[in-house]
């Protein structure tokens, strides 16, 4: 099985003129890009990078990125997207934790980097892609400075490809180590599940720091096909860009297909071309599916059902299930059957003994798609990937007769808000630092927009304003992980061991729905 880099090479070969990314108002060939790439791969080296290193980046979506992505793969290092999102000592602990020797930042993020670049312990060097005046090595003229060559360091597919951070329930952000294997085993099916062909174009419209993003990235070049890069997800740009570039294929979050039901300028543009919308990353309501599939009438649904730990999708709901007046309209609630390579069991979490057909437990998945691991943490990755190959995605559910997958609620503590992956433990973390918060628990509730929304449950010693525990949350965090209400309690219920009954906290505001995820 080739390396990612070395089927990038052979599409460059096969069709030299054929366009590989459109991003904004630049177009780039698979001749230019493959070039682009061996480019990246020297300036890299020339930095001090090799095999095993990583290379962080923050950016919003752009050509740079992705070239980057290959260029770091083609010496056998692995690129460390971040979350744009993030607060600056977040993105410090990211690029710390992976050793980065090179950080490159857009210029969306200069004041970031200025406000961590005296602490980071292992970068060498800080790139700033385009922008005003900085103190940073600037990206074009690095790349000129450097002749492209072919790499000197054999790729093995086992290597790591890229690290993606997960927010992980001790608090403190988990690198998930994605190898070329894990994505030539997660590839492959796209081409007869999403009826790929050569005339197919692919928007990337999630941020490449997803594993959404990088996944349709990577599926570009493994399929190679056009590529349309999407800046930002923006829903009116989405939109136009769709219509400009005639896209038939785009994966969105949920929370996008809301918006874009809601805006006079998204019902101007003309998407008769796409033939193909995949959706997920958090659950969806039938309503907005209903609205979706009102406004695309002549484009097919898919969703899909992932983790960052499994490459992405490892089930999917086929096109010929959106039929909520067919026969089976309680498929639309279901996150559909497993991938050609993906086996699933149901096991009670505790004992880890496999249930019945229609019985809830931890959903545990086997596939070549599951993460080699996680970075510096094995202790962690021994209690994710257990002895018999399964990966405990901490979700649970149940399986049906006719082996569909339905998602009940959630082993761990997990708050899905917008499609945004928010562990309570790191915003607890962040609230205990507060003066006068005795005790605290952060759960998720519903929220009509985001799917769920963070609330925050407080022991005060004093009388504190809910906005300022929020402000208090909002200097230290992304805002998206931070609670947007604050509800104070004399204690918080614990279990004999001192375990948060996050159950019973959330019951009541769950009250009515048919499952404790929105």
């Amino acid at each position: 099985m080739p390396s990612l880099t070395e089927i990038l090479r052979d599409r460059a070969q096969q069709h030299p003129d054929r366009i590989a990314f459109h991003a904004g108002d630049t177009t780039i060939t698979y001749r230019d890009f493959d070039r682009r790439v061996d480019q990246a791969a020297a300036a890299l080296a020339a930095a001090g990078v090799g095999h095993g290193d990583r290379v962080a980046v923050l950016d919003k979506n752009s050509l740079e990125y992705a070239e980057q992505l290959f260029g770091a793969a083609r010496i056998g290092a692995a690129q460390v997207p971040i979350n744009y999102r993030l607060a600056p000592d977040e993105v410090a602990y990211i690029v710390n934790n992976a050793r980065a020797k090179v950080f490159i930042v857009g210029p969306d993020f200069v004041p970031v980097l200025d406000a961590i670049a005296d602490r980071l312990e292992h970068t060498r060097l800080t790139v700033v892609i385009g922008g005003g005046e900085h103190a940073h090595q600037d990206y074009a003229a690095w790349m000129d400075a450097h002749e492209p060559g072919p790499p000197a360091d054999a790729v093995d597919t086992s290597d790591v490809f890229v690290q993606l951070y997960s927010s992980g329930t001790t608090g403190l952000p988990k690198g998930v180590m994605l190898t070329h294997d894990n994505f030539n085993a997660a590839l492959p099916m796209t081409n007869e599940l999403w009826d790929i062909d050569d005339a197919t174009v692919l928007m990337i419209a999630m941020p490449m720091y997803h594993v959404a993003g990088n996944a349709t990235t990577v599926c570009v070049i493994y399929t190679g096909i056009t590529g349309v890069i999407a800046r930002e997800p923006d829903p009116v740009a989405i939109a136009r860009a769709v219509e400009r570039h005639r896209v038939t294929h785009v994966f969105l979050v949920p929370v996008l297909l809301q918006f874009m039901q809601l805006m006079p300028e998204v019902a101007e543009a003309d998407m008769s071309s796409l033939r193909l919308l995949l959706y997920g990353a958090s659950p969806i309501s039938e309503d907005v599916l209903r609205g979706a599939m009102r406004m695309l009438p002549g484009t097919g649904f898919m969703q899909v059902y992932g983790l960052t730990e499994t490459t992405g999708a490892i089930t999917y709901l086929p096109v010929e299930d959106h039929d909520p007046d067919g026969p089976n309209p309680h498929r639309l609630r279901s996150a559909g059957i497993p991938g050609p390579t993906c086996h699933l069991k149901i096991v009670d979490p505790a004992t880890f003994e496999e249930l019945p057909t229609g019985q809830v437990g931890e959903i545990l998945c086997r596939t070549p798609q599951n993460m080699k691991g996680y970075w510096a943490m094995e202790e962690a990755t021994e209690a994710a990937l257990l002895p018999d190959g399964y990966f405990r995605t901490g979700d649970a559910g149940y399986l049906d007769e006719d082996g569909y997958l339905f998602i009940h609620d959630r082993v761990k503590d997990m708050i899905v808000s917008g499609g945004e992956n928010i562990y309570p433990a790191e915003v607890e973390n962040v609230l205990m630092k507060h003066p006068q918060v005795t005790d605290c628990a952060v759960i998720g509730v519903p929220d009509e927009r985001w799917g769920e929304r963070p609330k925050g449950i407080v022991v005060l010693a004093g009388d504190v304003p809910e906005q300022e525990l929020i402000g208090f949350c909002r200097e230290r965090l992304a805002h998206f992980k931070c609670p947007t209400s604050i509800e104070r309690r004399d204690a918080i219920p614990r279990n004999p061991t001192g375990k948060i009954l996050k159950r019973e906290l959330r019951a009541p505001y769950w009250e009515g729905h048919d499952r404790a995820v929105h």
